[in-house]
């Protein structure tokens, strides 16, 4: 009965995932080389992209298995490690994440980091689920392995370590809890669909690894057997394109079915038209190793290395499935999945990502953010990005503007216009953080764009020493204190005369449209003798109105502190002859 349970049921496909440095890829190697033989375990730690762990190797890599009574019914594990993000995002399939189980590795020392925000994130929207792997308590001073009972160990620690180890856990539980997400050393946890396990361990001693690999065996024997169920139509996720020698080989996941050397396959392009293609060869991982072999069938969940006939350019990222003769039936799922996946409205900015996956993580938190996208695409930043997103300033400034989630820029999308902005990235979390503050502060300078369109606030200060020519029209030396000065101004003295308007500017003997906060520049005013009536004055002020000076103060969280000062003066002044003036 186990044999033949064990033919209906797929390997389980578990993802390991974390902050840069938080051990990550030294957690995979623990558990990878705790049941390899001494003489393979140095070319195993290798950064590879699939890892298959057969279920005779895990019994003898965790006697807690067998110890705790589980009856595993799963052939074994499918682990995935690829680099940074792509762990989750291009591990996608038709309605969630295509792993089955995640094993989210945090430093206890360090706590949350970006990268663990930004997975947390993207298990969440997976509805993917995972267990913790608390690495680096070896790192805590003191720590020591007490007992093989990883329990007893963490409770037999000296008295010091135990309150450093608590500290931390406690603190790392609060910041779980801000994410929505209850959480418990897993020994502490009697249901767990109402916390999630978290395992303290340390890729360095081994410290952990069986009751971390014991947590993988009970969750899915418990929780994914219906889900494990095997059919026999083979579909599958292309998860990295390589070129080697001038040759395209394709790293990809089969997770249902049977695939044969011989049949033919579809592939998704990014307009939803199925690549239609022969296998030239197939290749499966080997177990427990980084290298492949040849073969002529593979049966699912799998690691697959295959070289396709079709020269058409294949995405990471993207479904397959065997083709039947039903280009149409294929067209029409292959077109409902990314329809659901790359969903955009009629205005908004331009997103772009490396794969179907990144773009669907991408996109999916932009909405989060009420962020609206015009147009998204798999591949680098080009120069028709640029160019719809040049269009898009004569419709909404905020939308001038196109996100890259692990792309590059290329030279001539660089060079179409220096205006529009393009925010680029390795972590989706960094790049909407990015988005958001880029978008706050633009609209605030949209909106006091508007508010300076209704007048300019301006503070003068007169430089006696520069006077230039005394009437028709007087020309002096002023310095900008405040504000803006601009052509056509209508200026007031400190007892609310009017002086008149500017005629002219100039700058280093050039004549300008407009001076900022601290320039000193010659102006000119008609109708002025400047002996008679500024001889004894020292500053001078915007000629404000009074609706206009209500619309500042309405809108004074656009101005800066200088500005709001100098709206203060003018009321001051005005208010020398109309006591109730701007109140």
């Amino acid at each position: 009965m186990e044999q033949k349970a064990k033919e209906k049921i797929r390997q389980p496909i578990v993802t390991v995932a974390g902050h840069v440095d938080h051990g990550k890829t030294s957690i995979l190697d623990s558990i990878r080389s705790s049941a390899v033989q001494e003489t393979e375990a140095g070319g195993i730690t290798q950064k590879i992209s699939f890892t298959s762990y057969p279920i005779d190797k895990l019994k003898k890599a965790c006697p807690l298995i067998e110890k705790s009574g589980i009856n595993l019914n799963i052939p074994g594990f499918l682990f995935i490690d690829t680099p940074g993000h792509a762990a989750f995002t291009n591990l996608r399939k038709r309605g969630g994440s295509l792993a089955d189980l995640a094993v989210l590795v945090i430093d206890l020392t360090e706590g949350i980091k970006p990268q663990t925000a930004e997975v947390i994130q993207i298990l969440k929207l997976n509805k993917t689920p995972f267990i913790i792997a608390l690495n680096k308590i070896d790192k805590i001073t003191g720590w020591r392995k007490l007992d093989e009972n990883l329990k007893n160990s963490v409770e037999m620690q000296g008295e010091r370590v135990k309150e450093v180890f608590d500290e931390k856990f406690y603190t790392l539980v609060g910041a779980l809890q801000s994410y929505g997400l209850e959480t418990d050393l897993f020994y502490n946890i009697p249901d767990f669909t109402k916390k999630i396990a978290m395992v303290p361990c340390s890729a360095y001693t081994k410290e952990g690894i069986p009751e971390l690999i014991m947590m993988l065996c009970g969750l899915s024997e418990k929780f994914l057997t219906k889900r494990l169920e095997l059919h026999p139509d083979p579909k599958g996720v292309m998860l990295e394109v390589k070129r080697e020698r001038g040759n395209e080989a394709i790293e990809a996941i089969l997770y249902d079915g049977e695939l044969n050397r011989t049949d033919e396959i579809a592939v998704a392009s990014i307009t939803g038209e199925p690549i239609v293609t022969k296998i030239r060869i197939l290749e499966e991982i080997i177990p427990l190793s980084s290298k492949f072999k040849t073969t002529e069938k593979v049966n699912a969940s799998t690691g697959i290395r295959i070289q396709l006939t079709e020269k058409q350019e294949i995405l990471p990222g993207m479904p397959f499935v065997k083709f039947k003769n039903n280009l149409k039936e294929i067209s029409e799922q292959f077109k409902k999945e990314l329809g659901e996946s790359i969903k955009t409205e009629k205005f908004g900015i331009i997103a772009k990502a490396d794969s179907l996956g990144s773009l669907e993580a991408l996109l999916v938190l932009l909405g989060q953010n009420n962020i609206n996208v015009v147009r998204a695409g798999i591949g680098d930043i080009n120069k028709i990005d640029a160019i719809n997103a040049k269009a898009n300033l004569e419709i909404n400034e905020l939308d001038s503007v196109i996100v890259g989630f692990n792309v590059k820029i290329s030279e001539d999308a660089r060079e179409i216009s220096s205006k529009i902005k393009m925010i680029t990235g390795e972590v989706v979390y960094k790049i909407i953080e990015d988005l958001v503050e880029w978008r706050k502060k633009k609209q605030t300078e949209i909106e006091k764009e508007r508010l300076m369109g209704l007048s300019t606030i301006c503070k003068l200060e007169i430089l006696p020493q520069y006077v230039f020519r005394n009437t028709k029209p007087a020309i002096f030396g002023v310095r900008v204190v405040g504000g803006k000065l601009i052509k056509n101004l209508s200026i007031i003295d400190e007892n609310d005369e009017k002086i008149g308007n500017i005629k002219n500017i100039q700058h280093d003997k050039k004549s300008v449209k407009e001076s900022k906060e601290g320039d000193e520049v010659a102006i000119s005013i008609s109708n002025l003798n400047y002996e008679r009536q500024l001889k004894e004055k020292r500053f001078l002020f915007t000629n404000l109105g009074e609706n206009q000076f209500k619309e500042f103060k309405k809108n004074k969280d656009l101005l800066s502190g200088n500005e709001i000062s100098i709206i203060k003066e003018i009321a001051d002044i005005k208010r020398k002859t109309k006591e109730n003036w701007g109140v």
